[in-house]
Parts: C-alpha cells; structure tokens; sequence
C-alpha cells in the first residue's frame, strides 16, 4: 500500500467513525429529550394528586368542623333552656 491509499483508507475509517459515533450521540440526545419529557408528565401528576388531596383533606376538615359547631350548638341550647326551666321552678318554690 502506498502513502495517498493509506491516507484514503484512513480518512475513510476516521469519516466511518464520526458518522457512527454522531449517530450515538443523536440517540442519547433523543433519550434525554424524552427522559425530560417523562420527568415533566410525571411532576404534572404529583401535583395533580396533591392538590385532590388537599381538596379532599379541606372538605373534611370543614364538614368536621360544622358537624362538631352544630353539636356544641344544640347542647348549649338543651342546656340552656333545662337551666332557664329549673331557674322558673326555683322561682315559684
């Protein structure tokens, strides 16, 4: 083999090599791309979740709330009224 067909031969194994080693490159770039793509639709539905939970934590917290100022509601009422009776019969004696 002569000098210019060793030249040529390795230019072309170097051109080879580049194009091989671009097309990896490309790949991992598509790779990432979707990886970042999945992190995002991912992070989308965390917060998707949590803010149902919250929702739903709220409601519950509320409706506890009103059930239990419902319940205060009517036993200061009972008792006020058996204390306003028991103060009239307290009265005529």
């Amino acid at each position: 083999m002569n000098v210019r067909n060793r030249k040529q031969a390795m230019a072309w194994m170097l051109g080879a090599l580049l194009a091989v080693g671009g097309a990896g490159a490309w790949s991992q770039n598509s790779g990432v791309k979707q990886d970042v793509k999945t992190a995002g639709h991912e992070t989308e539905h965390v917060a998707k979740t949590t803010g149902h939970a919250l929702s739903k934590g709220t409601k519950k917290a509320y409706r506890a709330t009103e059930n239990g100022t419902r319940k205060a509601w009517h036993k200061t009422k009972n008792t006020t009224k058996g204390a306003a009776e028991g103060a009239k019969e307290g009265a005529k004696q």
